[in-house]
């Protein structure tokens, strides 16, 4: 059996090399091609090139490399043509993965898997009709996605999500970390964002400290935000404890925290894994307020809440990111955290946890739908 599969960052190597993995458990006759990281290349897969060649984002990114990209899209599906894979399995990363599989699918009737739905159910609904013309398969996150792509004509399983598959700290070690309220603290991982963030987290913590004078204040950071971090909090009145990136503490942190103020994303995931009640509150530059906000299907957009089918998690998104509400409603989840920790476990039952892992899952429906 001929694989070609395509991931263009570090969460499609993970997806890539979860799924190989499962593909592996279940035939000892599969053959890889294309392009992946660390992992996926763990798991027999001879990259053609670089994936960090894939890894960017933002229109400042793109620019300098629109042409390298455009060949390199040219370069895969060529590639996908004339070595005839019995399936073509690309992973997240859309703007490069998609352009490959309507080369492919122009040229030839090769069986297209696209892993990872696009997130028809936030905005831009019309996505899922233009990926159908070149995507026979998707393999879905969450489970409320399959009637979404099925709607559009393809077919899609939702086989879980990665977060149930990772490690989570245990007690021991979060009772390790010592005594005291804990306030995780999670402005993002991209330096625009924790620049409109951090200050606005600080004045809560400072309004939080208030009422809860033992509070511990914790901030786990990435290596490109570690700097900006360290030197924004500096400034704050209130003691913080930053994480450098890669810390051995951090899932004990995730473990231990009482309480975590977020930047709106898929860590909302990993601290219901953990199961740590949560704020969410996140902010954009004022034009992207303005036309997200206008596109926006969804009345929440915390992925605990959307799972859960619940509104648990308070969350203040742009002109509401405001200090003050957002420090009320995090003493208001510590003080009772009941019902928002219902809606974690809620959560992580519907995307998975307890069954077999994302990857094996995925692996099942892949070899399911060949036809």
């Amino acid at each position: 059996m001929r694989v070609f599969i395509i991931a263009g960052e570090a969460s499609g190597d993970k997806l890539g090399g979860a799924l190989m993995t499962g593909l592996n458990s279940l035939r000892d006759d599969v053959d890889y091609d294309g392009v992946g990281g660390p992992l996926m290349q763990a798991q027999g897969l001879q990259s053609r090139f670089a994936m960090d060649e894939l890894s960017v984002m933002g229109l400042a990114e793109i620019l300098p490399k629109y042409r390298s990209l455009k060949a390199r899209i040219r370069e895969m599906a060529e590639a996908v043509i004339t070595t005839k894979p019995d399936v073509l399995i690309t992973i997240d990363s859309p703007d490069f993965c998609l352009r490959v599989a309507r080369l492919v699918k122009a040229a030839s009737d090769i069986h297209t898997v696209h892993y990872v739905a696009p997130t028809v159910w936030a905005w831009r609904p019309g996505r899922a009709a233009k990926m159908a013309g070149h995507i026979d398969h998707v393999l879905a996150l969450f489970p409320f996605e399959p009637p979404l792509m099925q709607a559009a004509g393809m077919a899609c399983d939702f086989v879980g999500h990665p977060v149930v598959a990772e490690p989570v700290a245990s007690q021991e070690d979060a009772d390790a970390l010592g005594g005291g309220r804990v306030v995780l603290i999670l402005p993002g991982s991209r330096r625009g964002e924790v620049s409109r963030l951090i200050d606005r987290f600080g004045a809560a913590a400072a309004r939080i400290v208030q009422d809860v004078p033992n509070a511990r204040f914790v901030i786990p950071t990435t290596a490109n935000v570690h700097e900006l971090v360290t030197t924004r909090t500096a400034a704050w009145s209130v003691p913080v404890t930053v994480l450098p990136a890669g810390s051995a503490q951090k899932a004990a942190w995730f473990k231990r925290a009482d309480v975590a103020l977020a930047a709106s994303g898929t860590v909302s995931l990993e601290l219901a894994a953990s199961g740590t009640p949560m704020v969410i509150a996140y902010d954009m530059a004022w034009l992207s307020r303005i036309v997200i906000g206008r596109m926006l299907l969804v009345d929440t957009v915390t992925l605990v809440n959307l799972v859960s089918d619940t509104r648990t998690v308070p969350e203040f998104i742009g002109a509401n990111c405001q200090a003050g509400p957002i420090a009320e409603a995090v003493l208001q989840v510590m003080a009772d955290p009941t019902a928002q920790r219902a809606a974690m476990a809620l959560t992580m039952k519907r995307l998975g946890q307890g069954g077999d892992p994302p990857g094996l899952r995925a692996a099942r429906a892949v070899l399911a739908r060949l036809p």
